[in-house]
């Protein structure tokens, strides 16, 4: 399995998309939120959306591998159903969670998962990627540079650290450690 774990805006998304491109062993976990969806958003490809209800039923009947409420009334967690599902097609986990839900998957596999900590070169540009992308209003922005000020000090539990200055050169780090990690000639 591999983790990709991230504040938000600093790339983890972008990271994953590529290793999935790049290495068809690899399948996608969707994850489950009770967030709303954006209008560049599809049910069951970027997340699966869900109700509070629901989300708190998956909790209750335990269909979650991890779960968090990241903010407020806003929970994201992992099925199990979807680890399944890749297995069954023959491939390896891949997930773009946040960096406790990917501390805890990593809890759960140990040896087997590689956890990955994509850092953004510094607090500055964070700030100016997540503005850029104009999908929050100035209160959810400053939440999110909050938590991610306190995500940040979570690197150190990773497996590895890739600093996310140049794209191009994460993508080659991304690749050289998943090659490693799954053995790959």
């Amino acid at each position: 399995m591999i983790i990709i774990s991230a504040p938000s805006g600093a790339g983890k998304t972008t990271i994953v998309r590529h290793l999935l491109e790049t290495f068809p062993r690899l399948g996608f976990s969707v994850s489950a939120t009770s967030r709303m969806k954006r209008t560049t958003e599809k049910d069951g490809r970027e997340y699966y959306f869900v109700t509070t209800e629901r989300f708190e039923q998956m909790i209750e009947n335990m269909e979650l591998l991890e779960w968090q409420e990241v903010y407020p009334g806003s929970y994201y967690g992992t099925p199990v159903s979807e680890v399944e599902r890749i297995a069954a097609n023959g491939q390896f986990p891949v997930f773009d969670v946040d960096v406790i839900g990917g501390l805890n998957i990593k809890k759960l596999f140990g040896k087997t998962a590689l956890s990955v900590f994509i850092k953004p070169p510094s607090y500055q540009v964070l700030e100016s990627r997540l503005r850029s992308r104009a999908t929050d209003s100035e209160e959810s922005l400053y939440n999110r540079l909050d938590k991610a000020k306190w995500e940040l000090t979570f690197e150190k539990d990773f497996d590895a650290v890739l600093v996310n200055d140049n794209l191009d050169d994460t993508f080659v780090q991304a690749e050289k450690l998943v090659k490693d990690f799954l053995q790959i000639v």
